[in-house]
């Protein structure tokens, strides 16, 4: 015996079917949004993640200055052996039969290692560099000696501060 029921039999199944579309279409939303939540949680951890986001970025510091010191140091020790190479270069060029410059010219290596280059004369210029020297510390010599000394035995020079 069957119940009667103001939808036929072929209505109720339709119906049926209708309503398993619907609740597995929004099985599927509600998935889908449990994959977006998940990937949204990832993406905030990954980007707000601020103590391993600091200790790489401490670690790459760390690594790129360890590189730096090494090419500093790398650069220096080329430094040290290119003037080295080009002091041997000059002092054989300046003493070879091929020299076309001047015996009394400055070989370059010379001219830049002279630290008070600005204070001595032009005449300086051309002598060698240990005239010049003992000129320059002869000069220094004298002008640190007082030439009119008090009656009490100090300089008129200036007074050192300590």
């Amino acid at each position: 015996i069957e119940d009667e029921t103001q939808v036929s039999r072929a209505t109720q199944g339709e119906q049926d079917n209708y309503e398993m579309h619907v609740r597995a279409a929004n099985i599927v939303r509600a998935g889908e949004s449990l994959m977006k939540l998940v990937s949204d949680l990832k993406q905030f951890l990954i980007l707000n993640d601020f103590p391993s986001v600091n200790e790489a970025i401490n670690q790459r510091n760390q690594q790129l200055r360890s590189l730096q010191e090494e090419c500093d140091k790398k650069l220096i020790a080329l430094r040290d052996e290119i003037s080295i190479d080009l002091y041997e270069l000059e002092e054989e060029y300046y003493s070879s039969s091929y020299s076309l410059c001047d015996s009394n010219d400055l070989p370059l290596c010379e001219a830049y290692w002279r630290q008070d280059f600005a204070t001595l004369s032009p005449e300086s210029l051309s002598m060698p560099l240990t005239a010049a020297a003992a000129e320059q510390s002869v000069a220094t010599s004298q002008s640190s000696t007082p030439s009119h000394p008090h009656v009490n035995g100090h300089g008129a020079g200036p007074v050192e501060h300590s």
